[in-house]
């Protein structure tokens, strides 16, 4: 639902006047060496790969082979997270680290047709993408971190799949359906009416609350809207996604375009999903399952999460908040969504109690 928002900032940056280019190389030089993995057994590549009919950009990174690997599935739709390399570089000494730009996003998208856009088609490859990380990694399972929109189609694939996922972690979790609340809907609109936006305001509540009636363009405006009028998340665009963005090693100012691009381009799956159900797709999983929210998220609240949590059945479960975190948690607070991953994931999932130090 952050979208829209993330858009615009990959657009006006990519368009920054030629006075701040110095410096953004001189920070990516910088971002680029702090980046490198020279370890005996580390592994640093990136490329296309042919995954459903369509090249598929896909990064893996980690300074020990022998540590568990970890699939992170990204938001939006199509928001990379390959932006956030440097913010999470201290992981990469802990787990092997595959970041993926699925269909529509990223450099994936920058390369060109992108063939059926659909919920399924993301399900599907991201099972290839999985056996592809296995065979490349010579691992029987992997770890699925699911964020954002990325919860979404990572909770489908650890329902379905258990065989292929040592375990689930949901951040940012979207749970979907459920009994209807409105309440998020038009405290959005008060925030706008309190700032003075009573036009906004106004859009918002032409639009109403019932998400299953709205267009692309609906979608769109919300997420907007939502997003620019939390504080929080203000913020954490200023001072997370836009220098990730800006100063990233791996990103050129066309990837930004294609970012931004692709970002629009995916709004369609946003618009698909309302119409999913979290607890009628099921609640029983047969593998460990943790959630790690933010606990100011107002995009995806902690409580609504942690409802569908406590109505999972799983052999093992977990559910803790990242503290002074809203949206993006994992990635406003990296050195606190690791603790959680050395603490509670990697001794669940390797069988080594041993409290491994961050």
């Amino acid at each position: 639902m952050i979208t829209i928002t993330l858009a615009a900032t990959a657009a006006a940056i990519s368009a920054a006047p030629a006075g701040l280019l110095g410096h953004r190389q001189l920070r990516r030089r910088s971002n680029a060496k702090a980046l490198r993995i020279d370890t005996r057994n580390g592994i640093s590549e990136a490329g296309f790969v042919r995954i459903g009919g369509i090249d598929q950009w896909i990064e893996i990174r980690g300074e020990d082979l022998a540590n568990p690997v970890l699939l992170d599935l990204h938001g939006g739709p199509g928001a990379t997270n390959t932006y956030f390399a440097n913010r999470t570089r201290e992981w990469e000494r802990h787990f092997t680290i595959v970041r993926w730009d699925q269909r529509g996003t990223g450099k994936t998208f920058g390369r060109g047709d992108q063939g059926e856009m659909s919920f399924q088609q993301l399900c599907t490859d991201a099972l290839e993408v999985t056996r592809y990380v296995q065979r490349r990694l010579r691992t029987d399972k992997v770890v699925l971190l699911g964020n954002s929109f990325g919860s979404v189609l990572g909770l489908r694939l650890a329902r379905n799949h258990p065989e292929l996922y040592s375990a689930y972690v949901g951040t940012d979790q979207n749970i979907l359906g459920g009994e209807r609340d409105d309440s998020l809907f038009y405290a959005t609109v008060q925030r706008l009416r309190d700032n003075g936006k009573r036009s906004d305001a106004a859009k918002l509540e032409q639009i109403g609350p019932d998400e299953t009636k709205w267009s692309a363009a609906d979608w769109g405006l919300h997420a907007k809207l939502k997003t620019s009028s939390d504080p929080f998340l203000v913020e954490m665009l200023k001072k997370l996604i836009l220098p990730s963005m800006w100063f990233s090693p791996q990103h050129g100012l066309r990837d930004l375009k294609d970012g931004a691009s692709g970002m629009k381009f995916s709004e369609q799956l946003g618009v698909e999903s309302v119409h999913f159900d979290s607890w009628r797709d099921g609640t029983r999983f047969e593998l460990p399952f943790f959630i790690f929210q933010g606990e100011h998220d107002t995009l995806m609240p902690a409580d609504r999460a942690r409802r569908y949590f406590d109505d999972v059945q799983a052999p093992h479960k977990e559910f803790a908040l990242i503290t002074d975190a809203t949206h993006f948690a994992s990635c406003w607070q990296p050195a606190q969504f690791l603790e959680l991953l050395l603490t509670r994931v990697r001794p669940v999932v390797t069988g080594d109690q041993t409290r491994l130090p961050a």
